[in-house]
């Protein structure tokens, strides 16, 4: 094995428990809540737990197919007639599906468990490590799919994603121990 495998090899490895540190003190949110109590919004934030954990689950499948099919694995497309400046106004006549479907990321739908959620993250987890220590390069780029949010002409390495990915995952935990702590007085961490 030589020093830039080792070194390549550790990267991952950091990067790696990095992510699960993050991923468990989201998960360790919910642990023994009922599947309505996930549900819940006990702040004036429409934040729940459930929902946090389904976000951050859609947060890192979308970005490591970004990291492994380039833009084309994030679409924004909008419908026809509808401009970025209607849709950020709220006066666009008709919404793209992608935002729908962000905005239930942010819920427990009728249907949804606690059980189903976490399952979804472990495997969407357990994918994730694959690539990441599969990927040939954690330099490789691809240009960012265009969004007003994105910066045009950008791109990312997959390196930047995943830090990308653990930065948002780590926020979002620390979301989920206020809800956890203002729902029954537990703390997540």
């Amino acid at each position: 094995m030589t020093t830039s495998s080792v070194s390549r090899d550790a990267e991952r490895a950091d990067l790696l428990a990095a992510l699960a540190e993050a991923r468990a003190a989201l998960t360790t949110s919910v642990r023994d809540l009922t599947d309505e109590q996930a549900g819940q919004t006990p702040t004036v934030s429409a934040l729940c737990l459930g929902g946090l954990v389904k976000h951050v689950t859609a947060v890192e499948e979308g970005w490591l197919n970004f990291a492994t099919e380039g833009p084309s694995a994030m679409s924004f497309d909008l419908p026809h007639g509808v401009t970025w400046d209607d849709l950020m106004a709220g006066t666009a006549r008709e919404f793209p599906q992608w935002m729908t479907d962000r905005e239930n990321e942010f819920r427990m739908l009728p249907g949804e468990t606690v059980t189903g959620i976490l399952q979804a993250y472990e495997q969407v987890a357990a994918r994730s490590e694959k690539i990441i220590l599969t990927v040939p390069d954690l330099s490789a780029s691809h240009p960012l799919p265009e969004a007003p949010w994105n910066e045009p002409g950008g791109a990312w390495s997959v390196r930047r994603v995943l830090t990308h990915v653990i930065a948002e995952t780590s926020q979002h935990a620390g979301h989920a121990d206020i809800l956890r702590e203002t729902l029954d007085g537990r703390k997540a961490t």
